[in-house]
């Protein structure tokens, strides 16, 4: 088995929480002693982030490797949070590895994050690429652009950057390959074929003013999953366990019936 790093807290049902691109498990810092009073939490740090090790993942399959590589150091039957990348992440597990899912909770996600023929509620790949080529050239630097662009359309921008600030500080050291692979998912990966293939529930939570993954996205989710709900929380952007921390929690416990 590949190891990664998982932080385990709790008792109850297992609670899986993955982290999007440029963070780590820390972000669940704010409701993790909440939730660990009702789930035993698997708290995830994607291969690359954090502290687990960056193995070669790269190319047409980087997603899929990735997936595979998380679902060996799953318990069966968990519910699976994840948040932007974590959701595809999330996602894709349900689609490959189903035995390991009870239910997904999918915060701020999408099947696509780059714009694809018809489907326009994504970035244009030409903005990403060129992200990608400011990455190239200093990588602290086009994360602290990409953090702007996460807090934009909340209430409580300055709030949000000091904390996210915090996830990319020295103490918080980040693997530019381990990054670089999730860039290329990002790129990559369009999920839209396959979604109506999740047999799991889902409970989707998005902010109305995500400026990453429009809130569209997500209606488009809603529409294509067959057992779903939709959660659209109001004056929040991209980070709503961050920004909107109680709400986000209820929701949490009203999806799972705590």
């Amino acid at each position: 088995m590949r190891k990664i790093h998982i932080e385990t807290q709790g008792e109850g049902p297992d609670f899986v929480l993955l982290h999007g691109w440029g963070m780590h498990s820390g972000i669940w810092d704010c409701i993790r002693s909440e939730l660990a009073q009702h789930f035993r939490l698997h708290l995830v740090d994607l291969p690359g982030h954090g502290s687990s090790p960056t193995p070669w993942l790269q190319g047409p399959n980087s997603l899929k490797n990735m997936t595979e590589m998380i679902g060996e150091n799953l318990p069966e039957h968990s519910i699976i949070c994840g948040w932007s990348i974590g959701g595809q992440i999330a996602m894709k597990l349900s689609l490959d590895l189903a035995e390991k899912i009870d239910k997904l909770i999918l915060v701020s996600t999408t099947p696509s994050f780059i714009q694809r023929g018809d489907w326009i509620w994504a970035m244009e790949k030409n903005i990403l690429e060129s992200f990608m080529k400011n990455f190239d050239l200093d990588y602290v630097s086009a994360l602290n652009r990409f953090l702007t662009l996460q807090i934009q359309g909340d209430i409580n921008t300055i709030f949000l950057l000091r904390k996210l600030r915090k996830f990319i500080s020295r103490e918080h050291k980040l693997d530019e390959n381990g990054l670089k692979i999730g860039l290329e998912i990002i790129l990559t990966a369009d999920l839209r074929r396959n979604i109506k293939n999740i047999n799991h529930p889902v409970t989707l939570l998005h902010g109305k003013n995500d400026a990453i993954v429009p809130l569209e996205a997500a209606k488009w989710l809603y529409d294509n999953l067959g057992n779903s709900e939709l959660i659209i929380l109001p004056d929040c952007g991209h980070i709503p366990f961050l920004s909107h921390t109680d709400q986000f929690l209820s929701s949490i416990f009203e999806a799972t019936r705590i």
